[in-house]
Order: structure tokens, then C-alpha cells, then sequence
């Protein structure tokens, strides 16, 4: 479904999705660690994500935020 949204509205939500993935590992595994450098990185990347996001059409940002919101019928 993400590949119905532009570019900009489809980069997000991946990234945010890995994003996440990587603040449970932080939060859940001890055993878990991130360089400095990696971090850095990941956060420009995330800024420059964001950026692009809010570059997009209002519809568009709404529309994906409906479609997180609301839940997928398979019906």
C-alpha cells in the first residue's frame, strides 16, 4: 500500500518503521549498542526524511496519516 503515496510520504513511513525497530532494540536488549557515528547518521538521515515529508502535498500527508490511523479492512 505505502507504494500508492508519493516518494517523500513512503520514505517516512519506511524509515520511521526502522526507526523504531532500532529505539525497541535500545529499549528491550541490554545487550544492544550504537555507535556515535552510526547514530549521527541516522539522525540526519531522519532530518532530511522529515524535511522531504513536510514538502509534500497536504492531501497526501493526510491521507497517509489516515491510513496509519485507521485500521486496514481485508473485507
Amino acid at each position: 500500500m505505502m507504494s500508492k503515496f508519493p516518494r517523500e510520504i513512503a520514505d517516512f513511513g519506511e524509515l520511521f518503521v526502522v526507526m523504531q525497530g532500532w529505539r525497541h532494540q535500545a529499549d528491550y536488549d541490554p545487550s544492544t549498542r550504537f555507535k556515535k557515528s552510526f547514530v549521527a547518521l541516522s539522525l540526519e538521515e531522519a532530518r532530511k526524511t522529515i524535511a522531504n515529508y513536510l514538502r509534500a502535498e497536504t492531501r497526501d500527508r493526510r491521507a497517509f496519516a489516515a491510513y496509519v490511523l485507521l485500521k486496514q479492512r481485508n473485507d
